[in-house]
């Protein structure tokens, strides 16, 4: 029996509430040249976000430490996977410099998984969010950590830097993270945020939508997140990054979106941040105010 070839779904048309300008502008361009100059890695680059325009043009950027190869292999991200090279340790004094000159009010850190780390790369979490404190006092930060894998001493070390939110995404529900997050675990996402809340940090998560969820799966997860102490929530539309990655489901519409808004707002979360295009940093500036 001859086995013919595997030939992948054509991709779904965005539909027009999806379509974002092209980068350009002297914001843009300066940004990049910082972001050149001090060998930083950005996960609006690596990530393919579709607000990277907007926030460079407005000179923001969520920038990637401990490299840009992650040793996960999620579906649905765009980032290389492998196996990472040393990290580098001058890498928190260059993120601080960058951060200060581009004088950036509210910053936003985010890394590649690096499970071979025993430490997770805590230590350089820490280092680099007090590099940033030291260098930009009146900037205020928000990290977007990795899942540390019950790590729970280098999730301290993470987050006691003096960040101002601390976030960590569940990304789908709980159903879909065998094909979409193969080596995360649904609980264990959530003990994490448990934990975190558990230290008087700010908590923060995101979900993306259009993988095949159902509305009863999002409002369970909504129930969990705001059991587990989450205080703020974003979610978006999942845009397929290549053709190799999970396929879009669903475009879900603005309506939608706005619908999930107040039920997460109902079901106990602080702060709902919902639109097709919103992204884990997306206006992550008004998170800072989020009572804890």
């Amino acid at each position: 029996m001859i086995e013919l070839p595997v030939i992948p779904s054509p991709r779904k048309k965005r539909p027009d509430w999806l379509r974002v300008k092209l980068p350009a502008g002297p914001d843009f361009l300066r940004v990049r040249q910082l972001v050149d100059t001090y060998k930083l890695h950005t996960i609006c680059e690596s990530g393919s976000c579709p607000n990277m325009g907007e926030c460079w043009g407005a000179g923001t950027a969520t920038f990637m430490i401990l490299g840009n190869v992650c040793t996960r292999s999620c579906s649905f991200c765009a980032v290389a996977t492998g196996r990472p090279p040393e990290y580098d340790t001058d890498e928190p004094q260059r993120v601080a410099q960058a951060i200060r000159l581009m004088g950036v009010k509210h910053a936003v850190i985010t890394s590649v998984n690096r499970d071979e780390l025993k430490d997770r790369g805590a230590e350089i979490w820490y280092q680099t969010v007090r590099q940033v404190k030291e260098q930009s006092p009146a900037t205020t930060i928000e990290t977007l950590i990795p899942d540390v894998k019950n790590n729970w001493d280098a999730l301290f070390r993470m987050i006691e830097g003096g960040q101002e939110v601390v976030s960590h995404n569940v990304e789908t529900v709980e159903r879909l993270y065998r094909g979409v997050r193969p080596q995360a675990k649904y609980e264990r996402s959530l003990e994490q945020i448990r934990r975190t809340k558990e230290a008087k940090q700010r908590t923060k998560s995101g979900i993306m939508l259009g993988l095949g969820e159902t509305k009863e799966e999002m409002f369970k997860a909504m129930d969990d997140l705001a059991a587990h102490g989450l205080d703020i929530l974003t979610l978006g539309q999942y845009l397929q990054p290549t053709k190799m990655h999970h396929e879009v489901i669903e475009w879900i519409t603005p309506e939608m979106f706005d619908m999930y808004r107040e039920e997460g707002l109902r079901r106990g979360l602080k702060y709902v941040e919902s639109g097709p295009l919103v992204r884990s940093s997306y206006h992550a500036e008004r998170h800072v105010n989020v009572p804890i």
